[in-house]
């Protein structure tokens, strides 16, 4: 599979230690802007490739553009092989705990003096600190780092609706990857990067912290929040749909009771200006919900979008990929299935959200089966067919 948008990482080696979502966030990134990612595996694979229910979309999702191959770290010859293959590397990127990769020979200190120009990226849940012992989940760090209080009701914290944190530590790990790559230029020297999830959740809530400090009281959650607009909130309408409408300025406030033929509201003196619509606020929700309630929601949208009013329909995942948006401007791609049930299916996946030369990032290798590459590797770092053969024959490798 090939693709002919930019790769301005084409020709960088990452050797990718790493499982789940937060590390392989990580690799993905570098991936798709065209660096060769070699994925060490277990024997066994990364136990993302078999989880059920939610989980089930984290191997396809984040290991796209990358290689395969699978070894045992517990047997003195498969660490030896990781050993080779990460002196061959650019970067080695890894998400396991505190010490894992050290009882390998495979940290920062032992690989850095082989090779003094390796970026070295780790993935923690805590950056060093009276934490980093602890087991970190996206769940645990959302709880202690105040993003569920402030999305859930007052009193029922709730985590966001997906794995925000492990994708973002990722993302932050990349950054620093390219960040440093670029100090390597001029010095000629690597460097470790860390990234962790609890630091990513703790600036999230930087935004909140700092209202604090300038306000003096506690940021309610956000469906009790004080909020600042009067209409700016989801509505339940004909055959129970929703849409959330907002207006957040008095020249949205005169196009939106225009656009949804509400002239009384327009000419009442009391809600003139935001200041004043928002100390009316919940008897103007009551009335907005009583006069919408039988509209349907495609034609408020058409109301809305005509008028150029910020507006949004209410959709489950699912729905976005059938999005003329996204059809039309290439924000999803084909990937084949390397595992479970599906595996050799196609389905559709989403790309890495920016765009170079007016072109998304594409997907030039699916996601690899186990072990897909393994032998291609091995040859590259000097390892001959018979040697690959008893490596295999001892279950170094897979």
């Amino acid at each position: 599979m090939t693709t002919t948008t930019p790769q301005p990482l084409a020709g960088l080696r990452v050797v990718e230690f790493a499982h789940m979502v937060m590390g392989p966030t990580c690799g993905m990134v570098l991936a798709d802007m065209g660096a060769e990612v070699i994925k060490i595996e277990p024997i066994d694979g990364d136990r993302t490739r078999r989880l059920l229910g939610a989980g089930s979309g984290f191997f396809p999702m984040f290991n796209r553009n990358k290689k395969s191959i699978a070894i045992d770290l517990h047997s003195a010859d498969g660490v030896e092989v990781a050993r080779r293959l990460a002196a061959s590397a650019d970067v080695v990127a890894e998400n396991f705990k505190p010490g894992t990769m050290g009882k390998y020979g495979l940290d920062w200190a032992a690989l850095s003096q082989a090779n003094p120009r390796l970026i070295y990226v780790s993935h923690k849940g805590f950056l060093p600190g009276p934490y980093d012992h602890r087991t970190a989940l996206d769940e645990v760090v959302q709880m202690m780092g105040g993003l569920a209080y402030m999305t859930g009701r007052p009193g029922d914290p709730l985590r966001a609706g997906t794995s925000v944190n492990d994708i973002m530590g990722g993302l932050f790990g990349a950054i620093g990857a390219l960040g440093a790559l670029i100090q390597r230029g001029i010095t000629g020297r690597g460097m470790e990067v860390q990234s962790a999830l609890f630091e990513n959740n703790v600036f999230l809530m930087g935004q909140h912290m700092l209202q604090y400090a300038m306000t003096g009281r506690h940021p309610a959650p956000m469906p009790a929040r004080d909020n600042p607009w009067a209409v700016y909130d989801v509505f339940t309408v004909k055959d129970g749909e929703q849409i959330f409408l907002a207006a957040v300025s008095d020249a949205q406030w005169l196009a939106f009771c225009d656009a949804l033929e509400l002239p009384d509201l327009k000419a009442e003196p009391a809600l003139a200006t935001n200041n004043q619509r928002v100390q009316q606020r919940p008897a103007l929700l009551k009335t907005l919900r009583e006069r919408l309630a039988q509209r349907p929601a495609d034609a408020l949208a058409a109301a809305m979008e005509a008028a150029g009013l910020p507006f949004a329909p209410i959709r489950r995942p699912e729905d976005l990929l059938d999005d003329p948006h996204l059809a039309a401007t290439g924000g999803l791609a084909d990937v084949t299935l390397p595992d479970g049930d599906k595996a050799g299916q196609t389905v559709k996946t989403t790309l890495f959200p920016i765009t170079m030369e007016g072109q998304r990032l594409g997907v030039r290798m699916h996601p690899p089966k186990l072990g897909e590459h393994t032998v291609q590797l091995l040859h590259a770092i000097g390892y001959a067919d018979d040697e690959i053969e008893r490596l295999r024959a001892a279950s170094a490798i897979a």
